[in-house]
């Protein structure tokens, strides 16, 4: 059976996007990417997608959204499978890949912190959510020990925010999470996380934070020598 042209359509700084980018790497499986701008949609991608969201997969003629379900696609039609054979820790998995996006909602929160005592409050909070992780890692280095699997590409992109922070100040996320700081520099070394955003990727991220009127943003202008945001 001949597979359907895939089309990835993609924004260059979401981490949803990079979930999807880094299963089709793992899969091995030739496909294209289209990178759009979400402030200026353009009209084929909103006809496309109901929730003007990236990431966008077109199989074929066929759209499907959502990252979730684009991923659990691939991986019921294309070889190797990121998930265990066996349900009950396919379904545990599962859960963890959710939990994964609230670790990515923390880390808007914290990057979004008006003020110092904001800032703080957040970084604990993403600090206490790898601590819950902590102790669902066993010896590594990914989270189901040798095995690659789905919740490794779930976690990949909130680990490459915190490598792009800890470029303006360390902020100790995992000053108490060693076996989390370990499974991060797994990651960060897997070819298909590497190669799942553009080498400009950091500025990129830098930029994007700059133009907030937050903390974070205040660090990245000054470390770019940019002048403060207009609020």
């Amino acid at each position: 059976m001949t597979t359907p042209a895939l089309t990835l359509v993609s924004h260059a700084l979401c981490p949803y996007v990079q979930r999807a980018a880094i299963v089709l790497a793992e899969k091995g499986v030739a496909y294209q990417r289209i990178d759009i701008d979400l402030a200026a949609k353009p009209g084929w991608f909103t006809a496309l997608s109901p929730l003007g969201k990236t990431p966008l997969l077109r199989v074929g003629e066929t759209a499907v959204f959502e990252s979730a379900v684009i991923c659990e696609y691939l991986d019921e039609t294309l070889a190797p499978g990121l998930h265990p054979a066996d349900p009950l820790e396919r379904a545990r998995e599962r859960a963890w890949v959710e939990f994964a996006s609230t670790v990515l909602a923390a880390i808007g929160a914290f990057y979004n912190a008006a003020d110092a005592a904001g800032l703080q409050q957040r970084r604990d909070e993403v600090a206490q959510r790898f601590a819950q992780l902590e102790g669902a890692l066993g010896d590594g280095p990914f989270f189901a020990g040798t095995r690659f699997g789905m919740v490794d590409a779930a976690m990949a992109p909130a680990f490459r925010y915190i490598e792009v922070f800890e470029t303006l100040q360390d902020f100790g996320f995992f000053d108490a999470t060693p076996k989390v700081r370990r499974w991060r520099s797994a990651l960060a070394r897997r070819p298909s996380v590497r190669t799942a955003v553009g080498p400009d990727y950091p500025e990129r991220l830098l930029d994007f934070l700059g133009k907030r009127p937050s903390v974070l943003g205040t660090m990245a202008r000054s470390a770019r020598g940019v002048e403060a945001v207009a609020t």
